[in-house]
């Protein structure tokens, strides 16, 4: 009996070379196409790599929860190490697991509460300096904002006067981060190339900061309440009852920082974009934070703060700062009818998913309503995951929703922010989604 090739999988959609350039013209609009007119597990080549991207609620939890394990980080992370060393976000296995249950204790919900009134000061402070009819780039305000508070809550700083080296070093990062994935760049980080020196120099910047401030603390031995406390002092007591070196101490603190103030800079920024485009929304929200008075918020206001939650929620909706997130298979696995190959990379994104007319009605449309309880929980859980989601789910997502809503009710009660009437919004999709330029916004008073 001749047994011939197996025609029941689907073959891969398109030219690898052509799936490559449509790709790298703009990824946003491929996947979004590859979706739409291909179904829920789209095989494809890329080059010489092999990749699927799901989109699907129940493919996506069985890929970052039920099947996990069967599953490490794709290479764009893989190769994040040459900056972000073994921090949460880049780590695997067992050191992964150890690191998570260190770390866990600094993002305890009560932990966590604490640092809201950092947030509202940084963030008042930051609107008392502004003066009605001044205009800015409100992306890069955001940046210096959420900085500031990553600085304090993960330092107990003031890291004004490390601000600028810090900005400057996380800015060339960012630049340069698309070069790690050029064929050679291996061997390119070895050799005096411009780019790959500037990003050397920036990690020895931010590494001689951190190690400094590490050093700092451990000698004076005081728990000083931030988060940088906690991973000196936290003990694997589940584990080898060790506690982390100073070099992981560095590769979790860069991680937060790195992942805790460019993702909400950029989920705030689209946030005053949204807003400033929606009229009827704005007034909603502004209505609710009357309510306030003339306080600041506080963490015990965030269970009446629901509009501003809401607001929160769709412009993530919308724009997800975290646009993509991709594994690679240790082992055959399936979705639904396709085989999914050892070596292979899936992919899924939640530009995609959060934007599927399936579970979201004109999803084009920012409408905060969307997330009133009862239309929340008529959607499939799996639709919406800006923090990804499983074991490696953000282990600050509890931070991060806390800082979004109240950054955005502090500023809220003394600005309305105006977008130029020529703005046009291009987006930058790299390990996070940016602006691809400035966003220029005037202030007005609400006074």
């Amino acid at each position: 009996m001749t047994v011939g090739p197996d025609t029941s999988q689907p073959k891969p959609i398109g030219h690898p070379l052509g799936n490559l350039v449509r790709f790298r013209r703009d990824p946003l609009a491929f996947f979004t196409r590859s979706a739409r007119e291909f179904g829920d597990a789209v095989p494809y080549r890329m080059g010489p790599r092999r990749l699927t991207l799901i989109n699907h609620p129940d493919f996506i939890k069985d890929l970052l929860v039920t099947s996990n394990r069967k599953f490490i980080k794709s290479l764009v992370l893989q190769r994040a190490k040459s900056v972000l060393g073994e921090g949460l976000l880049t780590s695997e296995g067992e050191f992964h697991m150890r690191q998570r249950r260190l770390a866990q204790p600094a993002f305890h919900r009560q932990r966590i509460a604490g640092y809201g009134q950092t947030m509202a000061e940084y963030s008042a402070r930051a609107a008392q300096s502004w003066r009605a009819g001044q205009s800015f780039d409100v992306h890069a305000e955001m940046m210096r904002l959420t900085l500031a508070i990553a600085g304090k809550t993960l330092f107990d700083a003031d890291v004004e006067s490390d601000a600028r080296e810090i900005g400057g070093a996380m800015q060339t990062f960012m630049d340069n981060f698309g070069l790690i994935f050029l064929p050679f760049s291996r061997l390119l980080e070895r050799m005096p190339v411009p780019p790959f020196n500037n990003t050397k120099k920036a990690r020895a910047r931010l590494d001689a900061i951190i190690y400094r401030i590490i050093a700092e603390r451990r000698a004076s031995g005081r728990d000083h309440g931030d988060l940088l406390s906690m991973l000196l002092h936290a003990q694997d007591v589940e584990g080898d009852g060790g506690r982390m070196t100073d070099e992981q101490v560095r590769d979790e603190s860069l991680t937060l920082l790195l992942a805790g103030h460019e993702t909400t800079a950029n989920a705030l920024t689209y946030a005053w974009i949204l807003l400033a485009q929606n009229p009827e929304a704005e007034s909603r929200l502004f209505a609710e934070l009357n309510t306030l008075g003339d306080r600041l918020p506080t963490v015990n206001d965030l269970p009446n703060l629901r509009f501003t939650e809401m607001v929160f929620a769709e412009t993530m909706r919308l724009y997800p700062p975290a646009w993509a997130l991709g594994r690679e298979a240790l082992e055959d696995h399936r979705f639904g009818d396709l085989n999914i190959p050892k070596g292979s990379i899936v992919l899924c994104s939640q530009w995609v998913m959060h934007r599927d007319p399936r579970y979201h009605t004109d999803p084009e449309r920012f409408d905060p309503d969307r997330w009133l309880p009862e239309a929340k929980a008529a959607r499939p859980k799996f639709s919406y995951f800006p923090f990804g989601a499983g074991p490696r789910q953000c282990i600050g997502e509890s931070f991060a929703w806390m800082e979004g809503v109240l950054v955005l009710a502090t500023i809220a009660r003394q600005w309305k922010l105006r977008l130029s009437p020529d703005f046009r919004l291009r987006l930058k999709p790299a390990i996070t989604m940016r602006p691809s330029g400035p966003v220029p916004m005037t202030l007005v008073s609400r006074g």
